[in-house]
């Protein structure tokens, strides 16, 4: 390879979703307005396990935990779609390619651990009442949050430090409208095997982990639900699984796909509309889950409307 080709550049051309003009405007109005939405239900979510006492529960406590990564991810990466689709083109220095791929990364991961604590939480709830509030004490709480959040940091340093080692010949051009791993790797000069087989083994760690978590601790939870003969119980246990379980189908669905599912023979473009997906859809749709049949939530923000005047009492 010539000298000049193997100049590292210093600079990314993001191709985004769209060339033409008018869609571009009409994706930056819905994707504006997703965004809005997604803010406005996450805080409120978090806002409102703070004023109901009632929903200081270790379950409303992880879900605090998993708005504020959504409201962290979407921020991470949604303004930057946005200023691209404004101005109509998508540029990035290297810098801030690693930056935003660190805290999309760091958040991804963080919410992946997140929705294995969530589960293991459940399954404490359903299956073990007598033990659950020892078990999962306040200060257990904050271990498995702070483990969480560390845990994504790590991951996240550890596969962008490596991904950017490598020189990225010119011209490097990203078929995408974030900058991802995968794609970034594709513009790498030298040899990316032994890279790509790490960010696999880190990617198989915060998917298969949790989510094996997940699998054994509702089918644990399933298997409880057939030995109750309460009614009740059973609608309660599956009121407060069946949101969780959306949840990840749709987390683990867009994230295994792009990560751990080889990419040989797959359009770009199905990548792209994978990615807006799990970037701008599904972080707006958990705050809908998780309080649209949840009793616990209605009857608190019933609270919180008659205390601020907004509905009778």
């Amino acid at each position: 390879m010539g000298a000049d080709n193997f100049t590292s550049t210093t600079e990314f051309i993001l191709v985004g979703l769209s060339n033409d003009r008018e869609t571009q405007i009409l994706l930056f109005v819905l994707i504006l307005l997703t965004y809005s939405f997604t803010l406005v239900g996450n805080l409120g979510i978090i806002m409102l396990v703070q004023m109901d006492s009632h929903l200081h529960t270790p379950m409303y406590f992880f879900l605090t935990h998993l708005s504020s990564v959504e409201i962290c991810y979407v921020t991470s990466t949604i303004p930057q779609i946005l200023a691209h689709l404004l101005i109509g083109h998508a540029g990035l220095s290297l810098i801030r390619c690693a930056l935003q791929m660190y805290a999309a990364l760091s958040l991804g991961s963080a919410e992946a651990f997140l929705l294995g604590v969530m589960a293991y939480d459940r399954f404490l709830a359903i299956c073990h009442p007598l033990i659950y509030t020892t078990a999962m004490g306040r200060w257990r709480q904050l271990q498995l949050a702070s483990a969480s959040w560390v845990g994504g940091f790590f991951v996240a340093a550890v596969c962008v430090i490596i991904t950017f080692s490598h020189p990225f010949c010119r011209p490097c051009c990203i078929n995408h409208f974030i900058c991802e791993i995968p794609m970034v790797l594709k513009l790498a000069c030298d040899d990316t095997h032994t890279t790509e087989f790490i960010i696999f083994l880190f990617a198989g760690m915060v998917l298969l982990v949790p989510f094996s978590i997940i699998l054994i601790s509702y089918g644990l939870i399933l298997l409880s639900m057939f030995q109750m003969r309460s009614a009740a119980g059973l609608r309660k246990a599956f009121s407060t699984c069946g949101s969780h379980l959306v949840v990840v189908i749709m987390f683990y669905g867009g994230a295994t796909f792009t990560y751990i599912i080889p990419q040989s023979g797959r359009s770009p473009d199905t990548d792209k509309e994978i990615a807006v997906f799990y970037v701008v859809v599904t972080p707006l749709l958990n705050p809908i889950i998780y309080t649209l049949r949840n009793k616990d939530v209605h009857e608190a923000l019933a609270k919180v409307l008659q205390r601020l005047g907004f509905a009778k009492k």
